[in-house]
């Protein structure tokens, strides 16, 4: 994979996760005590798309 296209993919892993994130932070500054069951499943999404990003960009040595 070209640098560029890696560095695209990458850039797209980092968005997927930050999305993920900010849901996590609505729930939790807007709708905490009726939506909370939904933190873990979106937690451990979070997790997953993280260790992507980091394994994606070890294995392309970025």
């Amino acid at each position: 994979m070209e640098i560029d296209e890696a560095k695209k993919e990458l850039a797209k892993l980092k968005r997927e996760a930050t999305e993920i994130a900010g849901k996590i932070h609505d729930i939790v500054e807007d709708t905490l005590w009726s939506e909370y069951e939904r933190l873990k499943p979106l937690s451990e999404e979070l997790i997953a798309k993280c260790e992507s990003f980091y394994a994606f960009k070890r294995s392309n040595g970025l």
